[in-house]
């Protein structure tokens, strides 16, 4: 289907149109961003420990000697034969951010409920270099609402994105950001969390597509998206990132 042909001046009247909701799209997004820092902060009392190559490392640990610390909760299950496809997708987008991101006393660490092994493995299929962890034996994934266990999918509701859901709707695993800070004397504060479709502008091919003619053409969100090494087996599971 195409869209309606016009002269260049319909075109460009248009298209000025367009160009002050993108203004006020932009405005809004300035004020979205002022309010998100402006967020209270919770103090993290718990210990949590996470399995990395450099052995056992506490939530501290992560921070690797930076004040900021922005953990990517990534869809890899301990019974999970591969990542999530959606997941994989936006992780794509982060290895050239990191010296940007290192540098701006920030520091990305993905974590997942798999084995150490299984994320090593997953992770070289991938070529990713960002750091990867296992969050599995702690209670970090379950208190920040992104893994679920059978006895959670069998009640009523479970608690995803700051709201009950059905547990029909879910998985025992879902994505989603969270963000730490560190202060000098040592202590950890929860600033922010996001999930489902919250961290999808870290998806710089998403963005670009939403420019390009026939934007993100897919049938329902991100069904088009493969793992970057199945394009030409044209697998046929969808992201399970809706």
């Amino acid at each position: 289907m195409q869209n309606e042909v016009v002269s260049r001046e319909q075109w460009l009247e248009a298209r000025r149109a367009l160009l002050a909701k993108e203004k006020e799209a932009t405005r809004l997004r300035d004020s979205v961003n002022a309010a998100r820092l402006a967020l209270p902060w919770v103090k993290v009392d718990k210990d949590y420990v996470f399995e990395t190559p450099e052995g056992r490392q506490s939530l501290a640990d992560l921070f690797d000697g930076r004040s900021q610390l922005l953990i990517y909760h990534f869809m890899l299950g301990p019974n999970w034969d591969a990542g999530c496809p959606g997941c994989s997708f936006l992780s794509d987008h982060v290895d050239g951010a990191l010296p940007h991101l290192n540098h701006h006393d920030v520091t990305w660490v993905a974590v997942s409920r798999a084995s150490l092994d299984k994320i090593a493995a997953y992770k070289s299929r991938m070529g990713w270099k960002f750091p990867w962890v296992s969050s599995f034996g702690s209670d970090f994934n379950f208190d920040y609402h992104v893994s679920f266990s059978p006895e959670d999918l069998a009640k009523d509701k479970i608690f995803y994105n700051f709201t009950p859901m059905q547990p029909a709707d879910a998985n025992d695993e879902l994505p989603g950001l969270s963000a730490f800070y560190r202060n000098d004397k040592g202590e950890i504060f929860h600033t922010y969390s996001s999930y489902a479709r919250g961290p999808e502008e870290l998806i710089g091919t998403l963005m670009i597509l939403d420019r390009a003619s026939k934007g993100r053409n897919e049938d329902s969100t991100m069904n088009f998206v493969r793992r970057h090494d199945e394009y030409e087996e044209a697998a046929e599971t969808p992201s399970c990132c809706h």
